[in-house]
């Protein structure tokens, strides 16, 4: 085994020399001895926070990393970054900084690995942003690195039933709609979050936690293993030592990352019916190790691989049950026996992903969360790209759960959340109509903020799969219905979404993969001709830099693209 002074590859800079001993005096002052200087310096970049449950957990999982790191020839440091709560800011103007605070937790662990010169990182994330994000920032960085998932959090409980987050959202429509009273509105509000981890279902967070398993950027097992249980804090631990061997054998993110590996991710994700957000995040990711992806990859993914988890938001299930039953490593290895993984992929355990689910244990018998390939919920993955004359880079809706695979309608149009939510609210919005919201994209949010008020409140008067939703924003994990997200290129660009017109005739086909709206290439152009770009919302301060830099949607939304 190599011995630890032959790992110093970038702290060597801070730690070597007599005009290096400014650099030195200031580490002792933080704990530094003799000893550590001759080590690997690892960051633990903790995201925790008292903002949101999803994190609130985690500096007792940084402490966790950090010794296992020192135990194992380290000398750790644990640094923070920001984290933001989409549940607490959605509906509001709040939501247009929860993508934005991707880029910046993504920026600041690069910035602090990058000034401090760690030789490795260990990454620990909690709501939806995190995972992205530390990962981002790991491809940018390429140092030895592993992400651990802070864990999903329990589902609460109301009368006997289990309930979470995104049943506040759609009681609210019950609410409004004469369903439920102010009393009951309240339990609800009192039950759904009983403690620490992230949205219990296959949301966002619990997505993204999965897509980084089955790419090899976390140990086996961290995706699934509830933030309450015990094992977390061993998984952390064992991290921290995981980075120091990962060192020791000159494996680097980008080694692992590789477009199988993104293909492995994909498949996990359309296996579980993943949020749509993991187009998102993936793309972005992709980008920061230099893999070539695109829309096209994911509908190729779908195409040959079955839906087969029946988990909340479109199914009966929680992450914590998944995890009852072999978690995701038991999915993977059903994926891996159909040859639907690649099995040759390094991870972070410096094994392929064949090797460590050779070790995994299958999926208990007589469940019922994962159905068995040969009989799937679909035989298709349920994430679905359309593209056409009202989105000529692609959408992506989300079909789990629906039975109605195309949707033809009147266009009623709407160039902010507020006013569709006011429409809504006033049954303005009728069986049949395909409700548009734009100006919502990347530019135009900006931030492009998620619809999970919106279709909560359609879902809770009872509409759900019976209104078509469309928009140049993006949906919360745990929205369902006909929603379809991600149109690009959006409003504020001038995209065809921008020219759409009420009343207009639009066709959602997820069978063809199209997106249309009836309307002759004369009037198209004449349209085009008379709009004009409106000012941005935002004149200062992070949101118009966001704005100024962000990419479309169907490349990730990054702001470190200049192509």
């Amino acid at each position: 085994m190599t011995n630890s002074k032959d790992l110093r590859i970038r702290s060597k800079v801070i730690s070597e020399g007599a005009n290096r001993m400014p650099n030195r005096a200031m580490l002792r002052a933080v704990g530094f001895t003799d000893e550590d200087f001759k080590k690997p310096m690892i960051g633990i970049a903790s995201t925790w926070s008292e903002v949101t449950p999803c994190n609130m957990h985690i500096n007792d999982l940084a402490v966790h990393a950090k010794q296992g790191a020192g135990s194992n020839g380290g000398a750790p440091l644990i640094f923070n970054t920001i984290t933001v709560s989409d549940g607490i800011s959605m509906g509001h103007d709040g939501m247009k900084f929860s993508l934005p605070s991707r880029e910046a937790i993504a920026d600041s662990i690069e910035i602090v690995a990058g000034a401090e010169r760690f030789d490795g990182v260990v990454a620990i994330g909690g709501c939806d942003k995190n995972t992205p994000a530390c990962l981002m920032a790991i491809g940018r960085m390429n140092i030895p690195a592993v992400y651990v998932y802070g864990g999903t959090i329990q589902p609460g409980k109301l009368d006997g039933q289990n309930v979470d987050i995104v049943t506040a959202f759609e009681a609210v429509g019950q609410y409004h709609d004469g369903k439920i009273n102010e009393e009951q509105l309240h339990k609800v509000e009192c039950s759904v979050c009983p403690g620490p981890g992230s949205c219990g279902g296959m949301y966002t967070a619990n997505t993204m936690a999965a897509a980084a398993e089955a790419m090899g950027m976390s140990l086996p097992g961290s995706s699934s293993t509830p933030a309450i249980a015990p094992e977390k804090a061993v998984e952390c631990a064992a991290a921290g030592k995981q980075v120091i061997a990962l060192l020791e054998q000159g494996i680097y993110p980008k080694d692992i990352m590789t477009k199988k590996a993104f293909e492995n991710a994909i498949t996990v994700v359309m296996a579980l019916g993943g949020s749509t957000n993991a187009f998102l995040h993936l793309l972005a990711i992709a980008h920061s190790v230099g893999v070539d992806l695109t829309l096209d990859d994911f509908e190729q993914i779908r195409l040959r691989v079955p839906h087969l988890a029946d988990l909340k938001p479109s199914g009966r299930y929680a992450m914590q049950d998944l995890n009852d039953i072999g978690g995701v490593p038991g999915v993977m290895k059903l994926l891996l026996a159909e040859g639907l993984l690649h099995g040759d992929c390094l991870t972070v355990t410096g094994k392929t992903l064949a090797e460590n689910l050779s070790e995994a244990a299958p999926l208990q018998n007589e469940q019922q969360i994962i159905r068995p390939l040969d009989n799937p919920l679909k035989p298709n993955g349920p994430l679905v790209v359309l593209k056409g004359n009202l989105a000529p880079e692609g959408a992506v809706a989300k079909m789990s759960g629906m039975k109605k695979l195309r949707f033809v309608g009147p266009a009623k149009v709407f160039d902010s959340e507020e006013e569709a939510t006011e429409a809504i609210v006033r049954d303005e919005i009728k069986k049949g109509d395909v409700l548009v919201i734009r100006y919502c994209g990347p530019k135009g949010g900006p931030g492009m903020p998620e619809m999970l008020s919106v279709t909560a409140l359609i879902v809770g008067k009872g509409l759900g799969g019976e209104v078509a939703l469309i928009t140049d924003g993006r949906f919360s994990g745990g929205s369902h219905g006909f929603v379809v997200g991600h149109v690009s290129p959006e409003a504020q660009v001038g995209g065809p979404i921008a020219l759409l017109k009420s009343g207009d005739i639009v066709t959602i086909d997820s069978e063809t993969q199209q997106i249309m709206f009836d309307v002759t290439e004369g009037e198209l152009a004449a349209r085009a001709q008379a709009w004009s770009a409106p000012p941005l919302k935002v004149k200062s301060g992070a949101l118009v830099k966001y704005a100024k830099l962000v990419s479309s949607a169907s490349k990730g939304a990054v702001t470190d693209s200049f192509d």
